[in-house]
């Protein structure tokens, strides 16, 4: 790709982090979708559980009932021009999307939680993201996270997920990894991935950067500009986008984000210095 890649965001969710319930409503996500896809997005990320820490999993059927709408909105509203990415690691869930109109899947976990999500993928021959966490996302950042190596363990996670993707029937090419910031993760962990993520492109697979108004941000801005909280998630943008200039640098090649417009804009000097 000559271009770094923009995903924007789109939780259909009540408790995402940033963005919890501004677009549960169908008729408010596909606004979204427009104001995206006019600010030049490249792939729209459509999510019906959030995985914030602390977060409760939903169920099949409450997640369904959440982002099936806006899939068939947005390719009735949009036609098939827009790329869509469901965020999910449930195959009934991604084969119900893939069958509506979704491109691809980006799998928390990879095939961790539900190993029958390779057999769907196999089926519809779309493109998967996986993407790393260490635990479980009600419960990853509760306790003392520890790696011995966090960029070895995390390249071991996208091998064995790799090897189980082409054993069912899968190619490598089918491959797009996410190290997963944020996913079981102290501050440490984040920036050692930032610092290194060129590490990563040992694995000759197209590597996806997703820092986007995360928690560590705010912890490094208190910590660095002395202020006595953390900015709001929606604070977080300009701190984000160093790091997604430092991932890019180093082999990223796609950039998911909440803030297309400022991303976009970014890229666009970024993409031309590099």
């Amino acid at each position: 790709m000559e271009k770094t890649k923009v995903m924007g965001i789109l939780n259909v969710t009540p408790d995402s982090f940033s963005d919890g319930g501004f677009y549960l409503d169908t008729t408010k996500a596909l606004e979204r979708v427009a104001q995206m896809i006019k600010e030049g997005v490249d792939i729209i990320d459509v999510g019906g559980e959030s995985t914030r820490p602390g977060s409760e999993p939903v169920s099949e059927d409450e997640e369904l009932k959440r982002v099936l709408p806006v899939v068939k909105g947005i390719r009735e509203k949009f036609g098939g021009d827009v790329l869509i990415s469901i965020d999910t690691y449930k195959s009934k869930v991604a084969e119900e999307c893939l069958k509506v109109g979704a491109n691809m899947i980006n799998s928390l976990g990879g095939f961790m939680f539900d190993a029958s999500l390779a057999d769907v993928i196999v089926k519809y021959h779309c493109p998967v993201i996986l993407y790393h966490i260490k635990g479980q996302p009600k419960t990853m950042q509760t306790s003392e996270i520890t790696y011995e190596n966090v960029i070895s363990e995390i390249k071991d996670f996208f091998n064995a997920q790799i090897e189980i993707g082409t054993k069912k029937g899968m190619h490598r090419h089918d491959f797009i990894l996410d190290p997963g910031i944020g996913f079981g993760k102290n501050m440490e962990h984040n920036l050692e991935i930032i610092k290194k993520f060129e590490e990563f492109r040992a694995l000759g697979l197209p590597l996806i950067v997703g820092v986007s108004r995360k928690s560590h941000l705010g912890a490094i801005l208190k910590e660095e500009l002395g202020l006595k909280e953390a900015p709001v998630p929606q604070e977080r943008v300009e701190a984000g986008l160093a790091e997604v200039a430092m991932a890019v640098l180093k082999g990223a090649s796609i950039v998911r984000t909440h803030d297309v417009l400022a991303t976009k804009k970014f890229l666009a000097a970024l993409d031309r210095v590099k």
